[in-house]
């Protein structure tokens, strides 16, 4: 993964508590057969290894969070007895956690673009 010499000083490597949620999202599809597409699975897989991901990866992340934002009004989004799919899939992008890293790494990226231009 090659990543522009600006992006020198972010950390493209996900935080454990990313990770930790990522784990949770996998167990949960795994037990009730539900939530997340392909996609999602393979980006959990990368946040619970805490893989270092690319900055387009975190830009897909941002974007992810930003269109699902509205699965966190389903009634049994949290539940982990009887979790909805989109609170699953949530997880598999590393849950409020991802997306607060996620969100914060951008905006470390659109500054190093700022400084660059």
């Amino acid at each position: 993964m090659s990543v522009p010499k600006k992006y020198d000083d972010i950390d493209f490597t996900p935080p454990a508590a990313a990770a930790d949620a990522a784990e949770k999202g996998l167990e949960l599809r795994r037990k009730f057969g539900r939530g997340g597409t392909d996609v999602g699975v393979a980006r959990a897989r990368d946040l619970k290894n805490r893989k270092t991901v690319s900055p387009d990866t975190v830009e897909r992340m941002v974007n992810y969070f930003a269109r699902h934002e509205v699965d966190k009004r389903a009634g049994n989004f949290g539940d982990d007895d009887d979790p909805s799919a989109g609170y699953i899939a949530w997880l598999l992008w590393g849950g409020d956690p991802g997306r607060e890293w996620a969100d914060g790494v951008a905006d470390k990226m659109e500054k190093a673009d700022a400084a660059a231009s």
